[in-house]
């Protein structure tokens, strides 16, 4: 028996009245997973423990099999373990978005951010960015820099398109707010306590905003990449091996570093699809043909396939993209998994489903159970539901918590 997991990230939702009270799920045209819903259990699941944040982290390691409660030690030590950063177990790791904020005449308290991800920024355009604004630092000395500076102390490295990590040495872990949590909103009163934090936060964007790359981006029609923007702390995991706990050889397929962290934290192999981007118009083709040959031809027993583009989509507030995301997911990476395995003849399991949702009208995540949709080869049922939030509320089944779903893949 094979197993595969489908995770559309923030692909749940709730109604909306654009789409005449239907989700974007539910709007959208998904004929291979509504086929799958036929002949699959389908239900809900909490994945984020009550009182711990929705994130992608919490939600996606409990997913994994591995209860946040116990195994979560912040956002960013797990992306810093895909980049291959060298941790500490007296390090903090903090995320390092570059942002679009507003360029007003205005000081920097009083900007507003835009856009989280700066248009999906290229991980090159970023990589320039990022070292300018290091080189820049490490030469700032005299009365403009904050008591306590020593920019030795904070490493940073290079992510995914506008995802990166800084290293702080003997660091603090500060509660900071994510960017996509705010959104639209003036950033003074998230800005760091840190002065010394503050003060790089406030350096990248008064050395960014007339960035060469940037005036480039405004002119192009896209926005500028003008401000670091810190958040996710956290301290050096310790994941139990997948392998260890599942007796299963599993493989990671996704294109963010969080997910190919976790992976590295599990002990499980990556697979780095070419043209995976996180985006709304990532290789979807690919990373099905690459999870289709991991698990009939390398040996693998299990693929987890994640696909960041719905909860980009939501961040951005898009409906037509999210929905249309879903559709992308549906036809050309479902589709291509579900017809590579038949034509195998491997006997297999696929859950789908997402591991948060990201709503369209508040643009961030919330802490409500997803739909899942479970299909087996050996057993196919007979139903009439169609894969979405209703119907799978409606399925007459919940798995009691996230970190459930691995044994209850595993149960055959």
């Amino acid at each position: 028996m094979k197993y595969v997991v489908v995770l559309g990230d923030g692909m749940a939702d709730w109604p909306l009245e654009e789409l005449k009270g239907q989700t974007p799920l539910s709007y959208a045209k998904t004929p291979v997973m509504d086929s799958l819903a036929a002949v699959s259990e389908i239900g809900m699941v909490p994945t984020i423990p009550e009182g711990m944040a929705p994130g992608s982290d919490t939600a996606n390691l409990s997913v994994m099999g591995y209860n946040p409660r116990k195994y979560y030690t912040g956002r960013s030590p797990l992306e810093a373990l895909s980049i291959g950063a060298d941790m500490k177990d007296s390090d903090v790791v903090y995320r390092c978005n570059i942002v679009t904020l507003t360029e007003e005449d205005v000081p920097y308290e009083e900007q507003t951010i835009v856009d989280h991800s700066s248009d999906e920024i290229s991980t090159e355009e970023a990589d320039v960015l990022l070292k300018d604004v290091l080189e820049a630092l490490k030469e700032d000395s005299g009365e403009t820099v904050p008591t306590g500076y020593e920019p030795d102390k904070y490493d940073f490295y290079t992510g995914t398109s506008y995802r990166h990590c800084m290293i702080w040495d003997h660091g603090e872990v500060l509660e900071l707010t994510p960017p996509h949590d705010v959104l639209t909103q003036k950033i003074g009163q998230y800005l760091p306590s840190d002065p010394v934090l503050r003060y790089m936060q406030k350096r990248s964007y008064e050395i960014l905003k007339n960035h060469p790359v940037n005036l480039k981006r405004k002119e192009k029609g896209l926005n500028p990449a003008n401000s670091f923007w810190f958040w996710g702390a956290g301290t050096k995991p310790a994941l139990t091996s997948f392998e260890e706990m599942y007796h299963k050889k599993g493989v990671m397929i996704s294109a963010v570093d969080l997910l190919k962290g976790i992976a590295v934290g599990a002990m499980m192999d990556r697979i780095i699809v070419e043209g995976a981007n996180g985006g709304l118009h990532t290789n979807y083709e690919g990373k099905a043909a690459a999870a289709v040959k991991a698990l009939t031809e390398d040996g693998y027993d299990f693929a987890y396939i994640h696909v960041e583009a719905p909860d980009e989509m939501g961040h951005q507030g898009s409906i037509e993209k999210k929905v249309k995301s879903i559709e992308f997911l549906d036809d050309r990476l479902i589709r291509h998994v579900k017809e590579g395995l038949d034509a195998s003849g491997e006997e297999y399991r696929m859950l789908i489903l997402p591991d948060h949702p990201t709503p369209i009208r508040v643009r961030t995540h919330v802490a409500e159970p997803v739909p899942y949709l479970l299909y087996d080869s050996t057993a196919p049922g007979k139903h009439t539901w169609h894969y979405n939030e209703k119907e799978a509320a409606g399925g007459g089944v919940t798995v009691a918590h996230g970190w459930d779903l691995m044994n209850y893949l595993f149960s055959r």
